[in-house]
């Protein structure tokens, strides 16, 4: 009796692929099948339940805990940390990392909303700018550089055709005329800042917010830099482009702001010898003559003078003019139809040439009471007051970081919320610089606002900041910590709030009698409860 051998197995994918022996089996069988393998008497394992597995594969690969989830990492850092990840996950790394909203997602459903093919637009990344643009169109390159293949991650429900869709003023798709009322200059005569307290009229626009949200403004670009680029460009103001003069085009619908690769892209193609090759070195990100990150579309268009493109190609090749995101600064609980932003006025010299923040100037400046402007609200994700009102609350925000904590407090004495108030808040004079003095003031007579920790870095010879006053109450904050106290803070990413994690870190470990590591671990716990909770850009 003749017996045959046994159909050999073999194994496609090795041992060190992100999947379990059950996952890698199955997918063995998959691929021994596509490849047509078993035709030649080659089998794997049986396939076990795909629905379960690709679940299993989608939940591990979510749960990768995005080590590049960091805005204080550079890119090229972020991008290491993600090799060997799955494209939505690459496109992730590439993002500004600040999950501020801006592009209408945050960070990880934007990336897999281009993974997927059902976001086009790879220009929406507000802070990560050229640097992300780049990155993302080389890694977009992928999805038609590669075969299609079955998706081991289910994709994400389509909505119900009778679902709802986004109300206006909810998205940057959907923008609402708000009417700006006023501004009030927060900073006394004698500061260094220009710092605006500013309200607007959303009665009629019908928007709703909570404490913790932001608004989206979509401002217009200086007049005087707009005449500035039409004039470099050698042309009329009024020329007809797409039905609207160039003026209005260059006003409302494209940035000004850096300039982007393709805007070099075309000079490479209209001009010819060295500025040739400058020009494809910098749309390539190259920095030739070493002045790159300095150039804005009017300081491109000056590097490249006498030579006239098209004005028409000009504007298709310039990203849109994006919105803006602001914290609320009030409570719609103490103000209804109302809201408040605290801006600060950016101005910055660059060569002899002085620079403008596109939205900061255009509510310090530009805008007029009774103008509409467009607006939105995005929805906080991960910032807000805790649902227990009797739960106390840490509240650390220097500068304009202050926003959404003056809102807090607001809300918490429309509502006589029990819950302990704490405000840590610093600047750079006390004289100058102390944002909404009166009102805390007011709050602490009411006893809304329990305790009030300053900081003012330059009022002495030796700076002091937020996270020095922290150190020096440390024992009364691991008080509060230990009876419950939730922990907010607003500002600067990659300085203020990495000093104040690490601060909290020491007190945690001074205070709570842990080590160093039990510290961060206890940290780490109250980012995971919701108990610490950051808005940082």
């Amino acid at each position: 009796m003749t017996h045959n051998p046994p159909p050999p197995k073999i194994a496609l994918l090795p041992e060190s692929a992100p999947f379990t022996p059950e996952q890698r089996a199955w997918l063995d069988g998959f691929f021994i099948a596509a490849l047509g393998l078993a035709d030649a008497g080659v089998t794997a394992l049986p396939p076990q339940d795909g629905t379960a597995l690709m679940a299993d594969v989608a939940a591990a690969e979510a749960d990768d805990g995005a080590p590049w989830h960091d805005q204080t990492l550079p890119l090229d850092e972020r991008l290491k940390l993600a090799e060997g990840r799955p494209l939505r996950r690459r496109m992730m790394a590439a993002m500004g990392q600040q999950d501020c909203g801006q592009c209408g997602y945050n960070c990880q459903d934007y990336a897999d909303a281009l993974a997927a093919g059902k976001e086009t637009k790879l220009n929406l990344c507000v802070p990560g700018g050229k640097e992300t643009l780049r990155t993302l169109k080389v890694l977009h390159g992928e999805l038609d550089a590669k075969p299609a293949a079955p998706s081991l991650v289910p994709a994400a429900p389509e909505p119900s055709p009778t679902a709802p869709a986004a109300g206006a003023g909810r998205s940057r798709d959907a923008p609402v005329e708000a009417v700006f009322v006023s501004r009030t200059r927060l900073n006394k005569p004698g500061s260094g800042k220009q710092t605006w307290h500013i309200e607007l009229d959303i009665a009629e626009a019908g928007l709703d917010y909570v404490v913790g949200d932001c608004l989206g403004i979509f401002p217009t670009n200086d007049p005087a830099l707009v005449e500035a680029v039409i004039k470099a460009l050698g042309v009329p103001s009024e020329l007809p482009i797409g039905g609207r003069p160039l003026r209005e085009l260059l006003t409302d619908s494209v940035s000004l702001g850096v300039a982007p690769d393709a805007l070099f892209q075309l000079y490479s193609y209209v001009t010819g010898g060295e500025r040739r090759q400058k020009a494809k070195a910098l749309a390539s990100g190259d920095d030739p003559d070493g002045d790159a990150k300095n150039l804005d579309v009017l300081a491109a268009i000056e590097k490249f003078a006498g030579v006239r493109p098209d004005p028409e190609a000009v504007t298709e090749v310039l990203e849109p003019l994006q919105p803006r995101l602001f914290s609320i600064a009030s409570s719609p609980k103490s103000g209804a139809g109302r809201i408040a932003l605290t801006v600060d006025t950016v101005r910055y010299p660059v060569g002899k040439r002085l620079r403008l923040g596109v939205a900061s100037t255009f509510l310090a400046e530009r805008a007029a009471p009774g103008q509409r402007v467009k607006a939105y609200v995005q929805r906080a994700q991960h910032f807000g007051l805790p649902a227990d009102p009797a739960t106390p609350i840490i509240m650390i925000g220097p500068g304009t970081g202050v926003a959404p904590f003056r809102a807090f407090l607001h809300e918490r004495m429309a509502t006589k919320a029990p819950g302990r108030n704490w405000l840590f808040f610093g600047h750079q004079h006390r004289d100058y610089d102390f944002f909404y003095e009166d009102e805390f003031a007011g709050l602490r007579a009411a006893r809304v606002l329990t305790r009030l920790s300053l900081a003012w870095s330059r009022d002495d010879a030796q700076k002091f900041y937020v996270q020095d006053r922290m150190r020096e109450v440390g024992r009364d904050l691991w008080a509060w910590l230990a009876e419950g106290a939730y922990v907010y803070v607003c500002g600067d990413a990659k300085h203020m709030a990495k000093d104040v994690e690490r601060t909290l870190v020491d007190i945690v470990a001074q205070f709570g009698v842990r080590s160093t590591a039990e510290a961060i671990a206890f940290v780490g716990e109250l980012k995971k409860r919701g108990r610490y909770q950051q808005d940082v850009y």
